[in-house]
């Protein structure tokens, strides 16, 4: 990695002194329902600022359409969950966080109903779906196929109605503001009010992910991996980049909108056909349309490519029509704007990207490797998910890390106001214009066409970043986004485009530069160059900005197999790899 290719510490030049200041307690960046539930587990007394980029109903949440895995059914047993996650993360999971998390679901869902989340019923109980990878019926959904637009309404209504907590939507973070070392707060910037900077005891990121990188998404607009970059600028670690869910079933019309087309309706018998009308899951894996997301995945692109054709096809039509309307009402809607019958007709599909793994480095509450500065929900790398998620445990993670995160935080104040706190809890720092940033550069030259440029980016990672790579398609891609960096990261913009095109060839690069150096395939990194799973390689690919090298990375152990510690082992990425 050159020097010209790596960006600025700030993204824009600011003057403390000409800014507004805004100071909070705890500041948390993202509106979805890890952030949200971080906001709603802060302390009453503690004030409490949401920073969201979009309105509150515009998260990656709000979209969910599958549920959320809870053991319930007195025939499951937490053991059974926790198997299947570890089965799905490709023995990348953190035994202990996945552990913990099951174990609180329960808890977590009476929650909800207790804040008037409608989970659908059958006979005055909980309806429990079955999903992909999943052993048990344990997946509680709400108006069929809108569980996340259920939870939310919850949700938000409980947020705004909390005094503590004030909401600023439509507001976008430039960039977090460190000192020492120490994380203070951020940069913020909004239509009306311009740029304010915001003073925080602690932050909070829960941006949510970055499919928006990719052409084919089930993604939001927003899903810009905005918070993967702020923290990368900053200097935190990042964990796992290489890992990039594929949903399999991604509804596909050419020139039309992609949406998701929900794990459940495979979980209630839909089939996978090629073009022929042959199913063809069972050659793959026994578990057949049930099998893990990354084996179904792998199995389309499989078959698109022996087929020569774009896509697969979901057929239900061997189903009752009335179940499947009823069930899927959401999903029906969509498909008939279309002129398709979701009942009887073969509906066309492809895999597209769905969740980020990687992310932020996290510990069990949260905690990031930069003091006062935490993260959850799909942001952050927790350990829950390994190589490879299991269906339906995002949501849970989003709200058990939220409230994690907050009773944390919450300890850490009343802890710090006690008089236990360390030299830099209440610093505000006192600095200059030149202290305070290390700022783009002034812009030159031509404008930027930056729709296209995001548009080209978004194409090169779908064809050389997707769901299979190889050696020679990922040093091409690194080659283009290389020559997009030196052009673009260096300017100053004056508006949201500018900065999340900035974030995004960031996190891109991250990608890529993780998907080279792991030379193996694991859970949802597939070479096909390496095409086998190596014990060698059972370890997590971590990134930090201020090593002596700023794209050295170090490998993580993930488990006592490989280092007996976990500990962080400095290495250097093969060269051949990368050049």
């Amino acid at each position: 990695m050159s020097s010209e290719c790596a960006g600025p510490r700030y993204l824009v030049a600011f003057d403390r002194r000409q800014v507004p200041h805004w100071f909070t307690d705890v500041l948390v960046l993202g509106g979805g329902l890890a952030g949200l539930r971080t906001a709603l587990a802060v302390e009453a007394s503690r004030s409490v600022l949401v920073i969201n980029k979009d309105n509150l109903d515009d998260s990656s949440s709000q979209w969910a359409q599958g549920g959320i895995a809870s053991v319930i059914d007195p025939a499951d047993r937490f053991d059974n969950h926790i198997a299947d996650t570890i089965s799905a993360g490709g023995d990348l999971c953190n035994p202990q966080i996945v552990d913990s998390i099951i174990r609180e679901a329960p808890a977590r869902i009476a929650e909800l109903i207790q804040w008037g989340t409608k989970f659908d019923q059958r006979d005055g109980e909980l309806e429990l779906g079955k999903e992909g990878g999943h052993s048990h019926h344990r997946i509680v959904h709400a108006l069929g196929d809108a569980t996340g637009r259920e939870v939310m309404r919850a949700v938000i209504q409980r947020a705004i109605n909390t005094p503590n907590v004030n909401v600023w939507p439509e507001t976008f973070t430039i960039d977090l503001v460190t000192h020492k070392g120490v994380c203070r707060g951020a940069l913020v910037w909004h239509p009306q009010r311009g740029k304010t900077m915001i003073w925080a005891r602690k932050t909070i990121l829960a941006t949510g992910g970055a499919g928006q990188i990719f052409r084919e998404s089930t993604n939001p607009a927003g899903a810009s991996g905005d918070g993967i970059a702020l923290a990368w600028r900053a200097g935190a670690v990042v964990r796992d980049m290489e890992f990039m869910q594929f949903h399999p079933t991604v509804l596909y019309i050419a020139g039309g909108s992609r949406s998701l087309i929900t794990e459940a309706v495979r979980g209630a018998g839909a089939y996978l056909v090629d073009r022929d009308g042959h199913r063809f899951m069972p050659e793959f894996d026994a578990r057949a349309e049930l099998a893990p997301r990354d084996v179904v995945s792998q199995a389309i692109t499989k078959v698109m490519r022996r087929t020569s054709h774009s896509n697969v096809y979901l057929d239900l039509s061997h189903l009752e029509s009335k179940m499947v309307r009823q069930r899927f009402p959401g999903m029906d809607k969509i498909c008939r704007k279309f002129g398709l019958d979701l009942a009887t007709d073969r509906i066309p599909v492809r895999p597209g990207a769905h969740y980020m793994i990687g992310g932020v480095a996290v510990d069990a509450n949260g905690q990031t490797s930069i003091p006062h500065l935490f993260a959850a929900g799909e942001v952050a790398s927790s350990g829950l998910h390994g190589a490879n998620r299991l269906a339906s445990n995002s949501l849970l993670e989003g709200l058990v890390f939220g409230s994690r995160v907050g009773e944390q935080v919450t300890q850490e104040l009343e802890k710090a106001d006690k008089g236990n706190k360390d030299e830099n809890d209440l610093e505000v720092p006192f600095l200059t214009h030149a202290d305070a940033v290390d700022p783009a550069d002034v812009p030159g030259g031509e404008p930027l066409d930056l729709s296209d440029i995001r548009n080209s980016l978004r194409s090169l990672m779908w064809r050389h970043v997707g769901v299979e790579r190889s050696g020679e398609s990922l040093r091409e891609a690194l080659q283009t986004v290389d020559s997009w960096c030196r052009y673009v990261l260096h300017r100053q913009f004056s508006g949201p485009q500018g900065w999340q095109l900035q974030n995004l060839l960031e996190v891109g690069r991250l990608m890529i530069y993780a998907s080279l150096a792991r030379t193996e395939t694991r859970g949802v990194h597939v070479r096909s160059d390496y095409p086998a799973t190596s014990d060698d390689w059972r370890a997590h690919l971590c990134w930090q900005r201020e090593m002596s090298d700023p794209w050295q990375t170090a490998v993580e152990s993930g488990s006592p197999a490989v280092s007996g510690a976990g500990d962080c082992l400095p290495v250097r990425i093969d060269k051949n790899e990368t050049k």
